[in-house]
């Protein structure tokens, strides 16, 4: 399995950003977090400088989410929907995405049911519940927001 580093994540997300500026070859996994980091013109200054991002500390105490961490969600959810797992993920997301009119928005809220997924089962120490993510996706797909 792999599992890379803090740094490994950081430096991949500042090169894939530095080679969509620069109109470089990119592996297909570049050229996907490429459309979603250029979804997020926010996050672009913290891309920018690789040095930076490998001893920037993001806490929340400052206000600003971690775009590293927000852009690895959208890497997964891709991943996720591209195999359908877990199961009837893509389905849901395909779902909750027509409802949004929009596959980012939609992304955003999937992000909190894989956030609240993840939180239980580390808080449990037991596996994460797919059947409990898909069933958190398609409610927000199925019903008005409030």
């Amino acid at each position: 399995m792999f599992n890379p580093s803090q740094a490994d994540v950081r430096r991949f997300f500042c090169g894939a950003h530095a080679k969509a500026l620069a109109g470089q070859p990119m592996e297909a996994i570049e050229t996907l977090a490429s459309q979603w980091i250029a979804e997020h013109p926010e996050y672009h200054a913290d891309l920018a400088d690789v040095e930076a991002a490998l001893v920037r500390v993001y806490d929340g105490q400052d206000g600003t989410q971690n775009p590293f961490l927000h852009l690895s969600m959208h890497l997964s959810i891709s991943e996720q929907c591209s195999i359908d797992q877990p199961r009837g993920i893509r389905q849901a997301v395909e779902l909750l995405e027509r409802r949004r009119q929009s596959l980012h928005d939609a992304h955003h809220e999937v992000m909190e049911c894989l956030g609240k997924m993840m939180w239980e089962a580390q808080r449990a120490g037991r596996p994460p519940d797919g059947q409990a993510y898909i069933d958190c996706v398609q409610r927000r797909a199925t019903q008005d927001r409030t």
